[in-house]
């Protein structure tokens, strides 16, 4: 459950390496205070800044006129990246703030894929070339529920209309419970390279109160069928601050899901926000573990990740084992975060297809009608289905440059960015100077204009984060963003 391309509406929330100080990844020693005090003092709602500015400021003054012009402006030199957002699953989990619904006919679905393949040939044709494409994303919802000779065939036109690189990166969300029968012999002939797993948790009365029931056994068997065709790179999803979830259950979710020898692990806090999706309020907030345990289930993972398995923190809340390319790239410093969290993607461009898919050029963002109907009305018509986006201005590229380099090294050089962006570095230096209680509280530390994030401030990289939001209102009376902590 990555929700990749989040659904987005006025008043909604925005769909949450290391060179830093030497002590173990999930310590607290660094700051003075203790995480009961952290949590009073900084626990809040931020955006997770899988974009800047976020998903919540996109507007309908970027609409299909501008997407065209950014299509054939693309350099033909560089590589893009694709995602195709599938918005339908087999049943619909409670907690899930991913834009999807529960369609089970097959019509529905075919008649999706037919859209998606519309809209990949108009997008291959505005740009008037093969372009190089260096990553294919398949997010939903749960992809695999369009009928394999529908994957297969969109994948055979990727193939055709673009160019794949040599050593291209074509990952696809899965959800064990819900395989068809033909789901192996489609994702071989897909080429597919990379899973992820959604996991969330093992304990069968969690299971139970967020209605997603999935054994162990399952999980597993759907490991040893994709390594059996060949996949390798095994991502796993956990989620903590489920209801009835513990510091003892979670950890002990982590170390089952060790058995499963995955090469990376995402783990998110749930964000409950029933105001934008109404599935969620079948969760009741008071059986909801409160910030402080949170906080706690959130370190009791990294614990058992880190001291029993082995493997290297990343950014916020993403893991990966030694040598894998994602802990490569935060070691040397070239990791990158997209609305698929973070990534070793460093292409300029991502085009994302689909409803409510989200693509990044490097003038702005834009973002699909979010509606299946209202996609496909634009599509089959013979139009982009761009709804809404936003034109990035030179201090909105500064800001971002500096939010990615804070999330994803821990550490931001100021002057040095507004160098490379050829920009007065004043307004950064302004907005850091809101850091000073983060360092009094052992959170970051500065040296000259240079802020490190301590390991005590890991998770609170949103908070620091948010004081380059040049956007963010912290008075705002009604929530858009997801819990801090």
């Amino acid at each position: 459950m990555r929700c990749p391309a989040p659904i987005w509406r006025a008043g909604s929330a925005d769909a949450g390496l290391i060179h830093i100080n030497e002590a173990p990844s999930v310590a607290t020693s660094l700051s003075h205070m203790t995480p009961a005090e952290l949590i009073a003092r900084y626990d809040g709602r931020v955006p997770r800044y899988t974009s800047y500015p976020t998903a919540p400021h996109f507007n309908t003054a970027v609409g299909a006129d501008a997407y065209h012009e950014w299509l054939q402006s693309l350099a033909p030199a560089s590589p893009i990246s694709l995602y195709l957002h599938v918005p339908f699953c087999d049943r619909l989990c409670y907690y899930c703030g991913c834009n999807t619904g529960v369609v089970r006919r097959e019509a529905p679905r075919r008649a999706y894929a037919a859209m998606l393949e519309r809209e990949l040939r108009l997008v291959a044709g505005l740009i008037g070339r093969r372009q190089t494409v260096s990553h294919v994303h398949w997010g939903g919802g749960t992809p695999t529920t369009l009928p394999g000779d529908c994957l297969t065939g969109l994948m055979d036109l990727i193939r055709t209309s673009f160019v794949l690189s040599s050593d291209a990166e074509i990952a696809i969300e899965l959800d064990p419970t819900a395989l068809p029968a033909d789901c192996c012999a489609s994702l071989a002939d897909m080429g597919i390279n990379r899973v992820s797993l959604g996991v969330q948790d093992f304990k069968p009365t969690v299971q139970a109160a967020i209605g997603r029931i999935q054994s162990f056994e399952a999980t597993e068997a759907c490991a040893r069928l994709v390594r059996g065709m060949g996949v390798a790179a095994i991502n796993l999803d956990l989620i903590y601050g489920l209801p009835f979830q513990t510091e003892l259950s979670v950890a002990e979710t982590a170390r089952t899901a060790l058995r499963l020898d995955a090469s990376r692990v995402a783990v998110f806090g749930y964000a409950h926000v029933p105001w934008m999706k109404r599935n969620q309020s079948l969760i009741p907030e008071a059986i909801l573990p409160d910030p402080q345990a949170r906080f706690e289930q959130r370190a009791a993972i990294g614990r058992v990740l880190e001291e029993e398995g082995g493997y290297l923190a990343v950014g916020l809340d993403h893991y990966a084992r030694p040598g894998d390319a994602l802990a490569d790239a935060s070691s040397h410093h070239r990791l990158h975060r997209s609305f698929q969290g973070y990534t070793t993607d460093a292409a300029p461009a991502l085009i994302g297809i689909g409803a409510s898919a989200i693509g990044c050029l490097p003038q702005g963002y834009v973002q699909n009608a979010t509606s299946v109907p209202a996609y496909s009305a634009a599509i089959s018509s013979g139009m982009l289905a761009t709804a809404r986006g936003i034109a990035l201005s030179p201090d909105d590229r500064l800001r971002r440059a500096t939010i990615e380099a804070i999330m994803c090294d821990l550490e931001a050089d100021l002057p040095s960015l507004a160098a490379a962006h050829q920009a007065d570095p004043a307004p950064l230096l302004d907005a850091s100077a809101r850091l000073k209680r983060f360092a009094d509280d052992g959170l970051v530390r500065q040296e000259g204009h240079v802020v490190h994030v301590t390991e005590a401030g890991r998770p609170f990289l949103r908070n620091i984060a948010a004081v380059f939001d040049a956007y963010l209102d912290h008075n705002e009376v009604k929530p858009r963003h997801a819990q801090a902590v």
